[in-house]
């Protein structure tokens, strides 16, 4: 933990031991990792998380009335963390929802796991404690239903293919 605590953002690497989790699991990484805490997976907790750089987003969704403020971390910081290599990305939410979503969304757009909503920390009774949230207002084609999909609330896994 003292690697995660010595730096503002994530520095993970292979080069060094990467900690176990201290606290509850927030999020499982699986797939094509280099990086692994437990077995050949990656289980972060708030604190790990949240040694990745901050970011916010204002946007509408399609399930709450108008503009919401969130904040959190971007997937491409926490998959560019983890030496993350693949094609795709499946999000399993708590209600053992799934969706594939193409890594190239993560690279090319700013789309945020979000941990909080309008400064309200996202708790399981309100989509949390991560929902993947994308910048919705700023690109015209991702106010189509196909990305709305993809807006997965209490996420818990991410499996890299």
């Amino acid at each position: 933990m003292a690697l995660l605590l010595a730096f503002p953002t994530a520095t993970w690497s292979t080069d060094t031991p990467f900690p176990p989790p201290r606290g509850d699991v927030l999020l499982e990484v699986a797939g094509d990792i280099a990086l692994t805490n437990l077995g050949d997976e990656a289980h972060l907790d708030a604190q790990m998380l949240n040694a990745l750089p901050r970011e916010r987003l204002t946007t509408h969704t399609s399930v709450t009335d108008g503009r919401q403020t969130f904040e959190g971390f971007l997937v491409r910081d926490l998959l560019d963390a983890l030496a993350a290599d693949g094609e795709t990305v499946t999000a399993l939410a708590l209600n053992d929802y799934r969706v594939e979503i193409p890594i190239e969304d993560f690279r090319r757009y700013d789309v945020l796991l979000a941990d909080t909503m309008n400064e309200q920390r996202l708790t399981r009774r309100d989509k949390g404690p991560l929902w993947i949230v994308y910048p919705r207002d700023d690109h015209l084609e991702l106010q189509d239903i196909r990305y709305d999909y993809r807006w997965v609330w209490q996420l818990h896994r991410l499996e890299i293919d």
